[in-house]
């Protein structure tokens, strides 16, 4: 199967399956011609790789906790490997500590609109 094909079949695009395969998550087989022939394992391997991705840890994450994650037919099941409860528990400090600056700027922007005279140039 073709990238594009393969990238429409995961939901991803080719260019996030190639980033995936630079990074070393993805290492689909080759054709004898040098195209990539993915497999139905490559499409859980991209599931497991975009949950991951998706809770906002990065691609050296991904690659640390691949196997930490089991998916397929849609359900996905996940082991706490060591370290993997840690690092989120620190993302999930890092969003927390953001939206309550986000709040804070948003208060300062209403106080500042709030005090302003009348409509600018």
């Amino acid at each position: 199967m073709r990238i594009g094909e393969f990238a429409q079949m995961a939901g991803v695009s080719a260019r996030a399956l190639r980033h995936y395969e630079t990074a070393r998550l993805l290492v689909p087989a080759r054709t004898s011609g040098g195209y990539r022939d993915y497999t139905a394992k490559d499409l859980d391997t991209v599931e497991r790789i975009r949950l991951i991705l998706g809770t906002g840890l990065g691609v050296a994450a991904a690659r640390r906790y691949l196997d930490c994650v089991r998916a397929g037919s849609g359900e996905a099941t996940v082991t706490m490997c060591p370290n993997l409860r840690r690092e989120l528990s620190e993302l999930e400090d890092r969003l927390r500590r953001r939206s309550e600056q986000i709040a804070g700027e948003r208060a300062a922007i209403a106080r500042f609109v709030a005090s302003s005279h009348g409509e600018g140039v």
